[in-house]
């Protein structure tokens, strides 16, 4: 079946970011069905490099930056989020996160949880986001 028929009949869409990953551990950067789009855990190691090591303000700014991507490419924009998780390595930079986080969502206000955890993959990612988004749910 493809992608348009898929889509008119609310089929599964997976949204690659092209990481080599993403067919090895089985993921797609996001996935649309219908009008839902779900993008997974992204973090601000971009193609073969961090992004704002050692900056949680920078990282995050850099993961939604990927996300708008991820969302636009399954036909999304970020004012269709509804739902945000964030995941800090130290719960010490919710607030830097947090403002990055307001500066871009704004108005659009998504239902949003920040949660510590222990450790990520890569030592030196402070931050993950995944996002949940309804399309035509924007403000």
């Amino acid at each position: 079946m493809n992608e348009q028929m898929a889509q008119s009949r609310g089929g599964r869409r997976n949204v690659s970011s092209g990481s080599p990953y993403e067919p090895v551990i089985g993921f797609s950067r996001a996935v649309r069905v219908g009008n839902m789009v779900a993008v997974g855990g992204t973090t601000a190691g971009s193609g073969g490099g961090l992004i704002g090591k050692g900056d949680p303000a920078a990282q995050t700014r850099a993961i939604l930056d990927i996300i708008a991507k991820a969302l636009k490419d399954a036909g999304a924009e970020l004012k269709d989020v509804v739902r945000t998780r964030i995941y800090l390595v130290d719960i010490a930079h919710w607030e830097a996160v947090g403002k990055v986080h307001g500066e871009v969502f704004g108005e659009i206000r998504p239902a949003a949880s920040i949660l510590e955890v222990s450790r990520f993959i890569n030592p030196d990612w402070l931050v993950e986001i995944e996002a949940d988004a309804v399309i035509g749910a924007g403000i």
